[in-house]
């Protein structure tokens, strides 16, 4: 049983314990991956054939790194356990049971491009027009709905908002589509598998006698359909969940820590194991963790801990701006010259990149963003294409990328008929439309020779319409739009050149930068990104920015379970550090081009101020911490 060696003894329980139903509570960094690898393999040593076990991941990343660690032991079966995502489950039901799930066997299976290419049809039999309506976003009202396990019918009786009703009309339509296409999307892989055993006993009966061993990692994440899922395969009650409602960081793509903190009632008599050692970080970082968590009320209570060094203090800094923010965290790199592959900066919202990459780019820094990087992103190239094609009218890429941003109604026909300069064989009121858009660029044109480069492109934002059209929209848009004002708050930069010059300056570095973003693109660099795709990884040294109120906690927040959220994602971006761990906030904060004063955020006053390092500022001296 050499499987159980390099385990400690909550571990070792978890992984022995088969009989019922299991809650492994798995803190962060106490290595739930290794526990749940050894449970697969120790329920196959005590006798259970391969075939009957179940492994559900959220990733196929972690899938086949499961398979990876598996496979040697496997050699001499000829079985092997089904180990993959909550959607190849769903794949493999809908193809073994296609008759009975209404379904052909060799369905397709539709990505989301070919899946919004069917919806703009079904959106256009409904009578609207796609190009007014973005089908993304009725797409994403469907797709909310549906992993609810909410019916069309359902959704129809209480639909309120316009996008809603349009969606209801859509819905039937889009499912009638993709039924005479024989095909379905990603979320019905999920929906109509749960929905096919949840109506048919005997299918049900199947798959419960199939898999009687189910193991699922990562149960704060599941969502209402997942957990459907998972509760219809399991009436035998053989069913290991690993998660930590700690860590609940997706309630805005579905998921819900209800699922996890209800496992002892939706599965009387379940024995829960907590794994609260952990083999990350020093004690330093995870008495500050400990601490900041411990507010939470929808939570398991555990107490990490390590047998590691007590490390050192943790580092804030409270930063004039944020050039300053970015220049102490250059500066500390310049200082520690760490292994630049194991330092990450974290931050709250995808903006705050901006003037990180430009300052990593100043000092010859590699790195990586992992996401989109600023100038790539399609918002800012969509208001960097409005000047451009103001400036000048004979771009044709920029004037066929904006001319329906917002929506317009302006087709491909009608842009062949623009550029082949036959506008006047249009009707009347497409040639209006046309005319306005026109009068729009030379407006924009005239402001940008007279008006600072800032200016410019508020100016642009609010009167194309790009600033009402995405402040109504979902938290996507949201983000979009705040993108597009940390554009304006670059652009001030440019302001002491003048107007056309200024903006001529801004569009040139625009374009030397997506040239050095490209070229720069270095694995072995320093990571950049959003706290939420740090999730699962670990450096050993870490800097957390932004940390002010209404930017971390985000002034989205609506409720208490809002800033709940917000709090384990500040413990998430804590506990991703290893050795070092540096926190920043600013006194002052260049937004859509002004100069705001910051407040340091709340969570910070949850952190233990005797671990705490100040490295310029009054912080420590006037703040009062909540015991």
């Amino acid at each position: 049983m050499d499987y159980l060696k390099g385990l400690n003894e909550e571990q070792q329980k978890a992984v022995r314990y088969i009989d019922g139903p299991l809650l492994i509570v798995a803190g962060a960094g106490t290595g739930k991956t290794k526990t749940l690898t050894a449970r697969i393999r120790h329920l196959i040593e005590s006798g259970v054939n391969p075939k009957a076990i179940l492994a559900i991941t959220f990733t196929n990343k972690a899938a086949g790194e499961m398979r990876l660690r598996l496979d040697p032991f496997l050699e001499g079966f000829s079985e092997r356990p089904f180990i993959g995502t909550f959607h190849s489950l769903g794949v493999k039901i809908l193809r073994e049971q296609a008759h009975a799930a209404g379904l052909i066997q060799n369905f397709a299976i539709l990505d989301e491009e070919d899946a919004l290419a069917i919806l703009k049809d079904a959106l256009r039999e409904a009578g609207f027009d796609p190009k007014q309506i973005e089908p993304k976003k009725i797409k994403s009202v469907i797709s909310w709905q549906k992993n609810h396990f909410v019916s069309r019918e359902d959704f129809a009786s209480r639909a309120e908002e316009f996008l809603d009703e349009v969606a209801v009309k859509v819905w039937e339509r889009y499912e009638a589509k993709l039924k005479k296409e024989r095909a379905v999307d990603f979320d019905d892989l999920l929906i109509r598998a749960t929905k096919l055993l949840a109506e048919e006993k005997v299918i049900r009966d199947h798959y419960a006698n199939s898999f009687q061993y189910i193991n699922v990692d990562e149960y704060q994440d599941t969502n209402v359909v997942q957990d459907k899922l998972i509760r219809l395969l399991s009436p035998h009650g053989r069913v290991a969940v690993v998660g930590d409602p700690d860590q609940g960081i997706y309630s805005w793509r579905g998921a819900n820590i209800v699922n996890i903190l209800n496992f002892e009632k939706n599965f009387p008599g379940a024995k829960i194991i907590f794994l609260e050692e952990n083999y990350r970080s020093t004690k330093i970082i995870l008495e500050a963790a400990n601490k900041v968590i411990k507010k939470n009320v929808w939570r398991q209570d555990k107490n990490l801990f390590t047998r590691s060094k007590l490390g050192e203090p943790i580092t804030l800094f409270e930063a004039f701006d944020e050039k300053e923010e970015a220049n102490f965290i250059v500066r500390k790199i310049s200082e520690l010259k760490p292994n630049l592959s194991e330092v990450a900066v974290l931050y709250r919202t995808n903006w705050q990149s901006r003037i990180l990459e430009e300052t990593m780019l100043r000092e010859n820094i590699p790195y990586e963003v992992i996401g989109v990087k600023f100038f790539a992103r399609k918002e800012i190239k969509d208001v960097l294409s409005f000047i451009r094609a103001a400036i000048n009218p004979e771009s044709l890429n920029d004037i066929k990328r904006i001319i329906n941003l917002p929506p317009r109604g302006i087709g491909k026909v009608t842009l062949l008929k623009i550029f082949a300069g036959k506008i006047n064989e249009l009707p009347a009121k497409m040639q209006e439309k046309i005319k306005i858009f026109y009068e729009l660029l030379a407006e924009i044109k005239r402001f940008s020779e007279n008006h600072a480069p800032a200016n410019t492109i508020k100016f642009i934002i609010k009167e194309s319409g790009l600033e009402k059209w995405l402040s109504e929209g979902n938290d996507e848009d949201l983000e979009r739009l705040a993108n597009m004002k940390e554009l304006v708050s670059l652009a001030k930069k440019y302001d002491f050149l003048g107007g056309e010059v200024g903006i001529l300056k801004l569009l040139e570095d625009a374009a030397l930068s997506v040239s050095e973003e490209t070229s720069e693109e270095n694995k072995n660099g320093i990571k950049l990104m959003t706290v939420h795709a740090a999730k699962g990884l670990e450096f050993d040294t870490v800097f957390v920015t932004g940390l002010e109120e209404n930017l971390f906690p985000h002034k989205r927040r609506e409720e208490s379970t809002d800033l709940e959220e917000e709090r384990r994602l500040f413990y998430v971006a804590i506990t991703r550090a290893r050795e070092r761990l540096f926190l920043s906030f600013a006194d002052y904060r260049t937004i859509f081009g002004g100069r705001l004063a910051g407040y340091p955020s709340e969570f910070l006053a949850d952190l233990p101020p005797e671990n705490l390092v100040l490295e310029k500022g009054e912080y420590l001296k006037n703040i009062s911490y909540d015991e």
